[in-house]
Formats: structure tokens, C-alpha cells, sequence
């Protein structure tokens, strides 16, 4: 996993972070920071898109496209053979349709990649149970 990738996809997440609570966390904390993340962002996102805000909900977006690639720069292929894989190509398809969204002006494409995102996000969260960690609130 390229922590380096996760650390800077989680500055985009968050500019107001505890600085401390990042050092700290564990690596699956940080992946589920970076998914809470980019959440945050797509509905700020979805929010200035309802607003006609142009600038703000583009930044957001560009901000969710970050993380994901963040996430996308965490996987470790050589142990997460097919499935890091198949994440990887899911994570190319979210960005695609953020994309979209924006030159549109979409919001059904913003819950599309939501949906898809929390999905994945729960069965993260389901990992943590199952190896003793703490899920994330």
C-alpha cells in the first residue's frame, strides 16, 4: 500500500483534519477517512450542482477525483490480485462519471458514484468488525 498516496489524497479530503488523528490511524483507517472523504465532497458537490454554484462544485469534484485516486494508488495488485483489480477499474468508472457529472451537471451521476462508493465503503467497514478493529462511526 503507497502511504504516500493515501496521505496526500487525505489533505484533499480534509484541510481541517487533526493532524494527529491521521498519524495515528491505522492503514484501514485511513482508507476509510479517504471514502468518507470524497462522500463529503460529492455531496458538497451535489449541493452547489443544485445551487448553479459552477466554481465551488468543481472544485469539490476535482477534490473527490483526488481521493479516489488516492484510493486507486493504495491498492496493492500483487496481493490483491483480482479484486484490487476489479477496485481499480471501479474506481476508474467513479471518476469517469464525476467527470460527466460535472461537464452535465448531473446529480443523478453524483448518487450514482455515491451508491457505488458506500457500497464499497460498507464492506470496508464490515473488515474492520471482523478483524477486531473498531468500524468508523
Amino acid at each position: 500500500m503507497s502511504f504516500a498516496g493515501v496521505r496526500n489524497a487525505l489533505s484533499q479530503y480534509s484541510e481541517n483534519a487533526v493532524q494527529a488523528g491521521i498519524e495515528s490511524a491505522s492503514p484501514h483507517r485511513l482508507i476509510q477517512m479517504l471514502m468518507e472523504g470524497a462522500l463529503g465532497k460529492i455531496a458538497a458537490a451535489k449541493g452547489h450542482m443544485e445551487r448553479g454554484e459552477i466554481r465551488p462544485k468543481g472544485e469539490q469534484i476535482g477534490c473527490a477525483i483526488s481521493i479516489l485516486e488516492g484510493l486507486k494508488a493504495s491498492l496493492d495488485k500483487d496481493k490483491g490480485g483480482e479484486i484490487a483489480q476489479n477496485l481499480e477499474d471501479l474506481y476508474i468508472y467513479m471518476e469517469r462519471r464525476l467527470i460527466e457529472a460535472n461537464r452535465g451537471n448531473d446529480t443523478s451521476l453524483l448518487d450514482e458514484v455515491s451508491d457505488l462508493l458506500r457500497q464499497i465503503k460498507e464492506a470496508w467497514d464490515a473488515i474492520a468488525g471482523h478483524a477486531g478493529q473498531e468500524p468508523a462511526a
